[in-house]
């Protein structure tokens, strides 16, 4: 019989955890066969570790597992399907924004055959601003990462142990876990579904999370980055050369002067700027590269309880 492994990221999530761990009993846990609870605290600030205790209690198929400080969503998840058991796994957010029934639809399809299961939203019950820069994200990873990426984005996906094991050898950082799992290109399957609005809790998704999503998935998976740099000088060389000619023939056909010092420093600063701005990308490449030669890993696991039956086990 399989059994499947519900992987849940914690970060000061202490006032949706007990009312997802009741609309998942309530809804699929007494259905779905086999199963296994992982929660991983993420290094949240708050009573997060005590509540996932507390389910703990009430559930023998829980395991819980604390990082030893925040690394992120991404190494969250990792940490989670590092330890997990089942023979395919789904990522759920703590935020309750979807229906728990949506994991019994991936789990059927996983069952089919398909690797990788995907749940795809349909629509966004959220505010204008939030949709759209959400949106215009899931463009630019269509323009230049990955075409097969649904235009509504996904929250969470199923993946099959195959896919668990791959994931666990690219051991990658700075990176997207949802398009590691895409790159994969396992068979897969889209599964759409309403996003709800948030009713409880604070969303801990700041600006600066998004922009380095952005940052780290066009760095980890495209080289438009570099053939941006590339494109922008030979687009700046060919402007300089237009203008250095159209003022050697104003110059030698109707005595106009050369203009001065101020026209050039316009383009010595703007010509300045986009250095920098080069430059910086560079780093950011550069920094990738020495952060994946340190070989630091993307977790610290600093405690791990097991399920009740898996430690009679052992």
């Amino acid at each position: 019989m399989s059994k499947i492994s519900i992987v849940i990221p914690v970060y000061y999530s202490s006032d949706t955890l007990m009312d997802l761990y009741n609309d998942m009993k309530e809804k699929i846990l007494g259905v779905i066969g086999d199963y296994e609870l992982v929660f991983v605290d993420d290094g949240s600030g708050d009573n997060s570790w005590e509540i996932m205790n507390e389910i703990k209690a009430l559930d023998d198929n829980v395991r819980l597992v604390k990082l030893s400080r925040n690394f992120g969503e991404h190494a969250a998840l990792l940490a989670g399907l590092s330890v997990c058991t089942g023979d395919c796994a789904v990522t759920k957010q703590a935020d309750l924004q979807e229906d728990s029934t949506l994991i019994l639809d991936m789990y059927e399809s996983w069952k089919k055959g398909n690797k990788v299961v995907l749940a795809v939203r349909r629509s966004r019950d959220e505010n204008a601003v939030k949709v759209f820069f959400a949106s215009l994200y899931y463009r630019i990873i269509r323009r230049f990462v990955n075409k097969n990426m649904p235009l509504g984005g996904c929250d969470c996906y199923l993946i099959d142990r195959k896919v668990i094991e791959v994931l666990e050898r690219l051991d990658e950082k700075n990176s997207s876990l949802t398009l590691q799992v895409m790159w994969a290109g396992f068979q897969t399957e889209m599964i759409p579904f309403d996003r709800r609005d948030r009713e409880k809790g604070k969303s801990r998704w700041t600006l600066a999370k998004k922009v380095k999503l952005v940052v780290d998935s066009l760095m980890s998976f495209s080289y438009a980055p570099i053939r941006f740099m590339t494109y922008t000088g030979f687009i700046f060389d060919i402007f300089a050369f237009i203008i250095f000619i159209s003022v050697l023939v104003e110059y030698f056909t109707k005595g106009t002067p050369i203009a001065g010092w101020s026209s050039l420093m316009c383009v010595v600063l703007l010509s300045a700027g986009l250095i920098l701005m080069m430059l910086g990308m560079l780093g950011e490449y550069v920094w990738r590269v020495l952060d994946a030669a340190r070989n630091r890993p993307p977790f610290i696991i600093d405690e791990e309880l097991a399920p009740k039956k898996d430690s009679k086990n052992e």
